[in-house]
């Protein structure tokens, strides 16, 4: 296993596996480790050796969402700093899910365990979500008094809907696994022992096209809910261009021409 301390990282082929490092914090998202993952994530975008992507949680938990010495340092700063100094970790937080959102390769959360507050939020900004039949999910944050500030704001209605997504953050209740299936907030799920071997199966069997068309797809698709048909369409014919000319699109085709 190589990587930083707070994100351990693995090769499987061509499936790079991720994995939340911080065990004994329940894989709390800290300063280090929301870095570790930038750079983690920059390293494997550019390496056209990697195909896609999973992130889990070292242990028994998935995320068990911000890092509590985090939040009491901040409470115990002085008041006029409270502010700035929350403002300027949003903005690293939210850099960091967003990159997992518009990563350009198939990203699957395989949730081990608990995944709470920004841990729910990390799991929703990939791809698909694999869960263990022993976790569970948590939109916890008005329970301490906060809004979600990871991303459920946008990233849950879009799975479950507008009035189920208000039922989860106001309530801040866990959701089994059984129910997210049933909902949508998961999307497949594996006994705890196989979830691993599942993971990399779907990350192979979604990554075996091309890269190019991959990023170009990945990119429209995630903008069609704000975006209309008509400017979908420009958006695709701008990136249809673009995959004409790739080597993928040529080697496909003249692999499919040589059959005949």
């Amino acid at each position: 296993m190589r990587g930083t301390e707070a994100v351990a990282y693995q090769l499987h082929n061509d499936i790079a596996v991720l994995t939340l490092n911080r065990p004994e914090s329940r894989n709390a998202i800290d300063d280090a480790m929301r870095e570790a993952l930038l750079e983690r994530l920059d390293a494997l975008e550019a390496d056209e050796n990697v195909r896609a992507v999973v992130v889990t949680g070292a242990g028994k938990c998935f995320c068990a969402g911000g890092d509590i010495a985090a939040m009491r340092a901040r409470l115990d700063a002085p008041a006029g700093q409270i502010a700035f100094n929350g403002f300027r970790r949003q903005i690293r937080t939210h850099k960091a899910i967003a990159r997992i959102h518009g990563f350009h390769k198939p990203v699957i959360a395989a949730v081990n365990g608990p995944a709470v507050g920004l841990g729910a939020d990390l799991a929703l900004a990939c791809d698909f979500v694999l869960a263990s039949d022993s976790a569970f999910f948590a939109i916890s944050y008005m329970l301490r008094g906060l809004i979600p500030d990871g991303g459920s704001l946008y990233l849950l209605p879009r799975r479950v809907g507008l009035a189920r997504a208000k039922d989860l953050i106001y309530s801040g209740r866990r959701v089994a696994t059984e129910e997210a299936l049933r909902i949508g907030l998961a999307d497949r799920s594996a006994a705890p022992e196989a979830l691993m071997e599942t993971a990399l199966g779907w990350a192979h069997e979604l990554s075996r096209g091309s890269l190019t068309a991959m990023a170009l797809g990945k990119t429209i698709l995630n903008e069609s809910y704000e975006t209309g048909l008509e400017e979908i369409f420009e958006l695709g014919g701008r990136s249809q261009a673009i995959c004409y000319s790739s080597a993928e699109h040529r080697s496909a085709v003249e692999a499919f021409l040589a059959k005949d």
